[in-house]
């Protein structure tokens, strides 16, 4: 029983957050990030991804695809109760320019839905317990250009986000990034990735007859009824990186980020404009083949029980294989820090369709 009751609390808990008028933190599962290889090195990708994932970690990157790529990831976060699945394609249209898309799915499946449980005569029956799914959806337009000026791309995302709550709650969501690329002639890298520049709205549809029923299913809760319109605000990303070769086989990659958020919070640089949060990651290759990734990033300042603050982390390791067009990827990682959250197992495949021809 106590189970029952516990769905029915993640779900009225997930309604009342999710939908709330201009909140900072709206659409956090956009945010997770994508592919193994750039999980491992703790997402300080900005500067220098240039493949199929490059749709959501900065379009610009696009324009450095030579064939037509295909990319798939899976995780699974809470003790397997949440599956995040990504898949991403994207194409070259010309020497300047490509394109993609991406799908994201983040969900929770088979919850209890437990609200018909008890008759209005307070008799239980086990038959009428039902079965919901609470699932996020991102799906992203990429356009990648080159620019006049030698070694400068842009590229820019359209966004669409759906959000499901069972049949209890729906929204619709718009939004659009943009992203520069530079490459200096002593191969720096330096990238910049906005997100949800101009804001990304989600209007929220709530069954109210349905919501009042969870909400009087659990005892001493008293719900109001959300409101219906919920704003992501934008944020910046600034990355540089640069990589190094060793006696022809051996590579050293080094890239850093400062995320930048628009609200005060956690981070270890904090101010009532703006928050950031730096990350670094590294990559040790051998002949193109083998991959070795680590990263450290996630830096919160966290108050402890004396009042006292303590700088956290997140330290995320990886491997990778690549061979003939074919590659896959693991991340050791998580979406929290390294003291509060389980961590969980991330693989990626990514496929070059040069390989075929």
């Amino acid at each position: 029983m106590r189970h029952y009751v516990f769905s029915l609390v993640l779900t009225l808990a997930t309604l009342t957050v999710s939908a709330q008028t201009t909140r900072k933190y709206s659409n956090e599962f956009m945010n997770i990030g994508v592919d193994a290889a750039a999980l491992g090195m703790s997402n300080a990708v900005v500067s220098q991804t240039d493949d199929v994932n490059s749709g959501y970690w900065n379009p610009a990157g696009l324009v450095h695809l030579e064939d037509t790529q295909l990319a798939l990831m899976h995780s699974s976060y809470f003790a397997n109760i949440a599956n995040y699945n990504y898949i991403a394609y994207a194409m070259p249209l010309d020497d300047k320019s490509a394109v993609g898309f991406s799908l994201i799915r983040f969900g929770v499946d088979d919850i209890l839905d437990t609200t018909q449980l008890i008759d209005d005569q307070g008799n239980i029956n086990y038959d009428r317990i039902s079965t919901f799914s609470t699932a996020d959806y991102g799906l992203t337009f990429s356009y990648a250009r080159k620019l006049p000026l030698d070694g400068l791309n842009f590229g820019v995302n359209a966004k669409i986000i759906r959000r499901i709550i069972g049949d209890f709650a729906s929204s619709w969501g718009f939004g659009f990034d943009a992203g520069l690329q530079f490459e200096s002639k002593n191969d720096w890298k330096f990238g910049i990735m906005a997100r949800d520049i101009t804001t990304t709205y989600n209007a929220w549809s709530i069954d109210e007859e349905k919501f009042e029923q969870i909400s009087g299913a659990v005892d001493g809760e008293n719900q109001e009824l959300p409101e219906t319109t919920e704003i992501t605000i934008p944020k910046l990303q600034f990355g540089m990186s640069k990589k190094w070769v060793f006696h022809y086989d051996y590579s050293l990659l080094a890239a850093a980020n400062l995320n930048m958020r628009f609200a005060q919070n956690n981070d270890i640089i904090s101010t009532s404009f703006a928050s950031i949060n730096p990350a670094l990651g590294f990559e040790f290759g051998y002949t193109d083949l083998v991959f070795l990734r680590a990263g450290v990033g996630n830096f919160q300042n966290e108050l402890q029980i004396d009042d006292s603050e303590q700088i956290t982390f997140q330290p995320n390791f990886g491997v990778g294989f690549k061979y003939r067009g074919i590659q896959i990827d693991y991340a050791f990682t998580d979406i929290g820090d390294q003291s509060a959250a389980l961590y969980s197992n991330v693989f990626s495949l990514k496929i070059d369709f040069s390989v075929f021809r």
